[in-house]
């Protein structure tokens, strides 16, 4: 499970697009330890990629994992939750993809992405 946790940071362009530099708090619902090794995930309205390094993740253990999204001021948000895809080593040493909805609508990314586009109109 993933979710939005901070905002560090924050641009914008002439073109209507808004960087945040932020966390999300992944959540290791398993048994055994996870190392988080990269994230992805896009649709027209937003892309987000890990920026972190190597993060290990004990079972049943939230960790903040650093990030950075890029959303379309000219695009509403969708409601439905961004996919992402986690690639993660687990505790026996194989590498796995997982893929985990991260809901943006109402979230502090949320929040701050709606002063940033407004700054831009």
């Amino acid at each position: 499970m993933a979710m939005p946790a901070t905002t560090s940071g924050m641009g914008t362009n002439s073109s209507g697009r808004v960087r945040l530099d932020g966390q999300l708090a992944l959540i290791n619902a398993g048994p055994a330890p996870i190392t988080v090794l990269t994230a992805t995930g896009q649709r027209p309205d937003a892309r987000i990629r890990y920026t972190g390094q190597p993060r290990p993740i004990p079972p049943g253990s939230t960790a903040l994992v650093d990030v950075e999204v890029r959303f379309e001021c000219s695009i509403p948000i969708e409601q439905e939750p961004l996919p992402v895809r986690f690639s993660i080593k687990t505790g026996d040493n194989r590498n796995r993809e997982v893929n985990a909805p991260v809901g943006l609508l109402f979230s502090v990314w949320y929040r701050d992405l709606l002063q940033a586009c407004g700054r831009l109109g």
